[in-house]
């Protein structure tokens, strides 16, 4: 969908009417992942695809259908589907493919969403794709304000509680609602599409406990990296598939790495000669979160080092350590549910204080 928007746009601004298809679930060996996306506009124009070429003709048809009458369709097209839309999917996947109308009537967000994702700005657009919603309705969600609405109030405010979430980690899929926005509800399918790329996890030290947090930080969908200056330690075996397995010196390493607010930085060497050089150069750089783990002791002697290696009080009052929340966590996966929920509750300013001794709203949503 990315690489498609230029064209999207120069369409979109000559207010020519064009057919939007969108992948937004998938089965089995499907061949191109949620978000992929094909267009047909003027002069019946083609640009992108939806599956590589299996299903692209009944697509075609379905996007002309669709600028003609104004009104969305919702398909599914599988090898094994009896309906006339089955041409097939080669590889014995499903794949449901939301097909709408774009104009700026029926989509007056559109144009600052395409420039938000060509300046780089995160957004997630969310739509509705089945329910009694209007189909085809689009809500675009940004950090600090939105546009459009999927139809009612209560929607648009969990819609977009949700879509802030999916934004901080670069997620996309459906969610479920019920028409006001009920969360205990599934009649309103609405999928959120972000465009930002998923947020980083680098963990430093290739030990236990670097597994387990580089698991569940896949789990919450980081793009995880591992770091360790000893080989016998880091090798991608000794890790969940899909975790980037890097020897190198954490810092050395860190110093040729890109970092953004959204990073987040674990640093489990336990040694002096690695963490306090890394956490040096840590501290230093953009970063959602820099955590720790040691002992109280261990603690102290790094906050000794790291003030006589020239950080002051107010850079190192970004070190969480130790690291985690207070949950009374031993094993490697316990202390990596205590990292996570230290993350989460950053991320989104909770207090890590149980729900039932709390009051008042539970999501602490930015206003917009």
């Amino acid at each position: 969908m990315r690489d498609l928007l230029p064209v999207l746009s120069g369409w979109y601004a000559a207010r020519a009417p064009f057919g939007l298809a969108t992948v937004v679930a998938v089965s089995r060996s499907a061949p191109r992942d949620p978000g992929a996306a094909m267009a047909v506009g003027p002069d019946d124009e083609v640009v992108g695809s939806v599956s590589g070429g299996c299903v692209e003709g009944a697509v075609f048809e379905l996007a002309r259908e669709v600028v003609a009458s104004g009104e969305a369709r919702l398909e599914t097209f599988g090898y094994s589907d009896e309906d006339a839309f089955a041409v097939g999917l080669t590889c014995g996947g499903e794949i449901t493919v939301l097909v709408r109308p774009v104009t700026p009537g029926a989509d007056p967000a559109f144009g600052a969403v395409a420039r938000s994702v060509a300046a780089g700005e995160p957004v997630t657009v969310a739509t509705v794709t089945d329910g009694p919603a209007p189909r085809g309705a689009t809500l675009a969600v940004w950090p600090d304000r939105v546009d459009g609405t999927l139809g009612t109030t209560g929607l648009d405010v969990a819609v977009t509680a949700d879509a802030r979430g999916e934004l901080a980690l670069g997620a996309t899929g459906l969610r479920h609602y019920g028409p006001h926005g009920e969360r205990r509800e599934d009649s309103v399918t609405v999928f959120l599409h972000s465009f930002a790329p998923p947020p980083r996890m680098l963990v430093f030290g290739a030990i236990d406990y670097a597994a387990a947090v580089a698991r569940i930080g896949d789990f919450l969908g980081y793009r995880v990296t591992v770091c360790d200056a000893r080989p016998v330690f880091a090798t991608p075996k000794r890790f969940p598939a899909g975790v980037e397995v890097v020897v190198d010196w954490p810092h050395r390493y860190l110093h040729g790495t890109d970092t953004d607010e959204r990073t987040v930085i674990c640093v489990l060497t336990h040694d002096p000669k690695f963490d306090v050089p890394l956490l040096e150069e840590a501290l230093r750089r953009p970063a959602a979160y820099i955590g720790a783990m040691g002992s109280r002791r261990t603690h102290d002697e790094r906050m000794r080092r790291l003030l006589e290696s020239g950080l002051d009080e107010g850079e190192l009052t970004r070190l969480r350590s130790p690291v985690g929340l207070d949950l009374g966590a031993r094993t490697p996966e316990e202390v990596a549910v205590s990292v996570a929920a230290e993350i989460v509750a950053l991320r989104w300013g909770g207090t890590g204080v149980p729900l039932t001794a709390t009051a008042g709203a539970i999501h602490r949503a930015p206003s917009g």
